[in-house]
């Protein structure tokens, strides 16, 4: 497992108050966060695809402001949400009528065993103990629940060298080590995708009963996981990253995707409005 130490911050005063207004420069999210965020919850949707065939309970950590959650509403689900920070959790309540509760998902007021299915999109990475968020995961999902996580994964390239470490992300995972935390609070894979930039790993876990005696005899080594790592990330150097296309192929995708956006909210009216047309 590789992860920054010291924190850079306390997590819970930063995602609280600091997190958005650092990341996105607003405390509530403009039209191009809402347009940006709908396209991305069309792509979740689409990531999901037989897990939700019939409605589900679900919950969503991290629910940001709200535009899957609002996706998966609209499709007939039960959804609920909790998300840290005030000003995107209101507005995510307000505009679209979720069920969400502001706070963090270790202090949630939920029954034990109460979703089907609960997702966790870029959260993970983020959080003081991944763990313990895992362990809480585990006890709010019925037997046989399904949950999903999607994190980066410190194996990509895609990116810049220097931008391999994030401030935000205070855990950094590759399929393995993200395989081993969840087998070890109780989980075990039944299917994983990665992007096709290989930035992100979207990984699906089924709930299963924990048996403490099986538990204690398990090994949690991962052989050769850490030499592996520490190569790829050495090996991405500036010189290497810039003689590839990615770089180059971010820019003029920036610079459409910013003209796209301009264009697509040039009338915009509110958020609910916009993710309506978007997803119908």
């Amino acid at each position: 497992m590789v992860w920054s130490d010291p924190f850079p911050h306390n997590p819970r005063s930063f995602y609280e108050d600091d997190y958005r207004v650092a990341y996105k420069g607003t405390f509530t999210p403009k039209p191009k966060h809402i347009l940006r965020a709908g396209k991305v919850a069309l792509s979740r949707r689409a990531l999901l695809g037989k897990w939700i065939e019939k409605p589900v309970k679900m919950l969503d950590v991290g629910t940001g402001g709200g535009e899957f959650a609002y996706l998966m509403q609209t499709l007939g689900h039960d959804v609920s949400g909790i998300e840290p920070n005030k000003g995107y959790a209101e507005y995510s309540r307000e505009e679209y009528g979720l069920k969400v509760q502001i706070g963090f998902i270790q202090d949630i007021n939920q029954a034990p065993e109460s979703f089907d299915l609960i997702t966790i999109w870029h959260v993970l990475e983020h959080t003081e103990n991944p763990h313990d968020v895992l362990t809480k995961l585990h006890s709010l999902l019925k037997s046989q629940g399904i949950l999903v996580v999607e994190v980066p994964t410190i194996e990509a390239t895609c990116q810049s060298p220097k931008s391999t470490f994030h401030e935000a992300h205070i855990f950094n995972f590759n399929l393995a080590t993200l395989n081993k935390l969840a087998e070890k609070v109780g989980f075990t894979q039944v299917e994983h995708k990665v992007s096709a930039d290989g930035a992100n790993m979207t990984v699906f876990f089924r709930k299963n009963a924990i048996n403490e005696s099986a538990k204690a005899q398990q090994n949690f080594t991962i052989p050769g996981n850490a030499d592996k790592i520490i190569k790829i990330v050495k090996n991405h150097t500036a010189i290497r990253h810039y003689l590839t296309l990615w770089p180059y192929q971010r820019f003029f995708n920036r610079m459409s995707k910013a003209i796209n956006e301009k264009l697509a909210t040039a009338d915009f009216v509110s958020g609910k409005q916009l993710l309506d047309k978007l997803y119908t």
